[in-house]
């Protein structure tokens, strides 16, 4: 291209436009005129530079490259752009590149870029690439934990395609579950580690994760095995595309349920030998079940006699009765002390008294406990006897003996009483009978002596003693 026409204007503007910053320099180095494109420029103080030496405005490590800028370049030879930082009035430095071009008079053109954008976009990638690290790095030590809880986990994981249903990854959990130590599992299709008729419960299960993005449960047997497990599935996005999270979960009895089932059998064993009369019935009245105390009340010497029998028919008042109770249970509220009389299988009347409660699991029971008044009036009537005759002839006792003497009497009475009483309570167990009374064995055997309750093995115990 010929550029000897071109007007010294238009030669300006074209220079403001490919350049930042225009230096004219004479053959001693001295800048001679200053021209810049930017605003941005100014801060640099580029028009004090005027009558300066061009390399006592750069820093010192700059120096040298301005003086290769300031040997004129052979035409033939390619142009090369040199980096050179500029101190700046308030602080800093401000990075330039230049070039020179030689003009008439021995004159030099230096035309330079500023590298300020540049050195912008250099520090921001910088720090983009130093974030990309740490992010890079927290990501591989997510990884290494997701991989270090993936394989210690005890219970089974898997991770299956959700287009061809192929297992991606199996723990050592799930290696454990399907007895495949060689890892022969990855690979597969899942639905083929799951028996036949749970194949389609389980295929159910995974396109419904699939469609509702929720975690879904069900049952299913493994194949091979014949303990049924419990499959949840949800699902997950990675780069691959979407992919299930499948947890097999085995059912084992829990502690709980051993509880329960042997409290259930203690219970069982215990009403079985209830002390007082025990019925189990149907909302409708339908004897059930009944204990040995029970079937003792009724006259009984099987159970078949009464079970399926209705209750109504072995109660003297009938229907009445059983309108009463069976109103009170049906509200779910406790009987409580229900005086009545029943009839037994001898045709004899028994006076009983009946407590009973509404069950509503496993099934609408009611559970009677049937107790004998004869029995309690008789309790009754040994507890309530006569006083001794030392009390009975109290009254009589006053202004003829002194009173040191009746309460010495008394006390001894009713010392005599506790001590039998509690023979009697421990089946004449002396050595409980003395716990009893908070006293120790020779005490107890001196009271016995004392009052002529002591036997001759009494004594024996105590010569040994």
């Amino acid at each position: 291209m010929n550029f000897a026409d071109l007007e010294a204007v238009t030669f300006y503007k074209l220079l403001g436009v490919v350049s930042d910053v225009s230096l004219v320099i004479n053959n001693k180095g001295i800048i001679e005129d200053v021209s810049t494109g930017q605003d941005t420029m100014a801060t640099l103080g580029c028009h004090s530079w005027l009558g300066k030496r061009w390399v006592d405005t750069v820093t010192t490590e700059s120096k040298k490259k301005i003086e290769d800028l300031l040997v004129a370049q052979p035409e033939t030879q390619t142009l090369l752009w040199r980096h050179v930082n500029h101190p700046m009035p308030s602080g800093g430095e401000v990075a330039i590149q230049y070039i020179t071009v030689a003009l008439k008079d021995n004159k030099l053109l230096a035309v330079g870029r500023n590298l300020e954008r540049l050195a912008e976009l250099q520090r921001r990638l910088v720090e983009t690439q130093q974030s990309m690290e740490r992010d890079f790095l927290r990501l591989r030590h997510i990884e290494a934990r997701y991989r270090v809880l993936f394989e210690t986990s005890p219970e089974a994981v898997l991770m299956v395609d959700t287009h061809s249903f192929r297992l991606i990854e199996a723990n050592a959990g799930a290696q454990s579950l399907f007895k495949d130590a060689g890892k022969r599992l990855v690979g597969r299709d899942f639905r083929e580690c799951i028996e036949p008729e749970s194949q389609g419960e389980v295929q159910s299960l995974l396109r419904t994760a699939l469609a509702t993005g929720r975690i879904e449960m069900c049952s299913a047997t493994l194949l091979g095995s014949s303990q049924p497990i419990t499959v949840s599935a949800t699902v997950f996005r990675q780069e691959g595309g979407a992919q299930f999270l499948v947890r097999l979960t085995q059912r084992e009895p829990s502690a709980a349920s051993h509880l329960k089932t042997d409290a259930s059998v203690v219970l069982s064993e215990a009403m079985e030998h209830f002390p007082d009369g025990w019925l189990l019935t149907d909302t409708s009245g339908a004897v059930r079940s009944l204990n040995e105390e029970g079937m003792a009340l009724l006259g009984l010497t099987a159970a078949s006699q009464v079970v399926g029998q209705s209750l109504e028919r072995w109660l003297i008042r009938g229907a009445v009765d059983w309108g009463v109770l069976n109103t009170s249970l049906k509200q779910q509220k406790p009987v409580r002390n229900f005086a009545t009389e029943v009839r037994t299988l001898s045709g004899m009347t028994l006076p009983v008294e009946i407590s009973a409660v509404y069950l509503a699991k496993p099934e609408p029971l009611y559970v009677m406990f049937v107790r004998d008044l004869n029995r309690r009036a008789q309790s009754s009537t040994e507890v309530s006897q006569p006083l001794p005759k030392p009390f009975a002839d109290l009254s009589q006792l006053v202004g003829r003996r002194p009173i040191k003497d009746i309460v010495s009497e008394t006390v001894d009475t009713i010392e005599r009483m506790c001590i039998e009483a509690a023979l009697d309570l421990t089946h004449n167990n002396r050595a409980s009978a003395a716990e009893m009374l908070g006293l120790s064995r020779q005490s107890l055997y001196v009271k016995l002596r004392k009052f002529g309750i002591s036997s001759e093995n009494d004594l024996d115990i105590d010569a040994s003693a």
